[in-house]
Order: structure tokens, then C-alpha cells, then sequence
């Protein structure tokens, strides 16, 4: 796959375009047939995917979001897939959790809905992150995978 991706700060990653900032989101969609969400959910980043930045993607291009419910706009997601701009959606998260039984995600024909299952948390991973920080904190080290409070998340 020729992959690109988009991020808030400018990013450099071998075999990936990046792309960054309002003009990069929007070079970016135009170019991409797949969509992966994987913000945060900040007052930035929601409805990132709205009835503009849908537009600017190629007819019938997809969507997937793991990430966060917020950074779609759901009436226009569904209007664009109404039309036939996005040919589907696989949505693992929802603005609302759980989707409400009325939501008209459940019905929608170019949607699948799983149950927030994207990701789980690896313990063997975890363990090894926990006890590096614990070294770290014991060796006046900086820890890894802080939160910036500032940036949301």
C-alpha cells in the first residue's frame, strides 16, 4: 500500500507520506481511498471527519475508526454514504457508547459496527513499560509514554 499519513505536528517516518497541519489533513484525505482513525479526542481533533473533509476524499473511499467516537460528524458521515462519497464505514467506537439501539448505524447498509474491540491492553507489553518506568524513576530517568496535559492526551 502506498500509505500517508496526517498528524498536528510535522512527523518524518520512513515509507509513510506525512502530511501535517490543516493543509496536510486535506492533501492527505484527497489522496486516500482507506481512512484509519487514530486521534486523540481533543477539542481539535473532533469532527476532523466532517461534510467538508468527506468531500474531499476519492468516491467511495472507506473509513475506519479504532480510535474515537468524536472525530466524526455522524449526520455527515451518513450523508456521504448515502450518496455513495464513502462506500463504508467499520466504526469500533461512537460519540455516544454504547451506539444507542435507535441509532441508525445499526441498519445502515455500508456500515459495520464492532464492539469497541480494536485494541486491547497487551500485558506482556504493559509489564515491560511499567517496570522500564519504574527503573527509570528509581534512576532520576525521564519516564516514557507521559501524558501531555496541555495537548489532551
Amino acid at each position: 500500500f502506498d500509505v500517508a499519513g496526517w498528524s498536528r505536528t510535522p512527523k518524518v517516518i520512513d515509507g509513510i507520506t506525512c502530511f501535517s497541519g490543516s493543509d496536510g489533513l486535506e492533501a492527505a484525505l484527497e489522496r486516500s481511498d482507506f481512512c484509519v482513525l487514530l486521534l486523540p479526542s481533543t477539542a481539535q481533533t473532533e469532527n476532523t471527519l466532517n461534510a467538508r473533509t468527506l468531500a474531499l476524499m476519492p468516491k467511495g473511499a472507506c473509513i475506519l475508526n479504532p480510535g474515537r467516537g468524536p472525530l466524526i460528524d455522524d449526520d455527515a458521515l451518513l450523508a456521504a454514504l448515502d450518496t455513495g462519497q464513502i462506500g463504508h464505514a467499520t466504526l469500533d467506537v461512537f460519540r455516544i457508547e454504547p451506539l444507542p439501539k435507535d441509532h441508525p448505524f445499526w441498519a445502515h447498509q455500508k456500515v459495520t459496527v464492532t464492539p469497541h474491540v480494536a485494541a486491547e491492553t497487551r500485558a506482556a507489553y504493559s509489564a515491560k513499560t511499567i517496570a522500564e518506568n519504574i527503573r527509570r524513576g528509581e534512576a532520576g530517568e525521564p519516564f516514557v509514554h507521559l501524558v501531555d496535559r496541555r495537548a489532551g492526551y
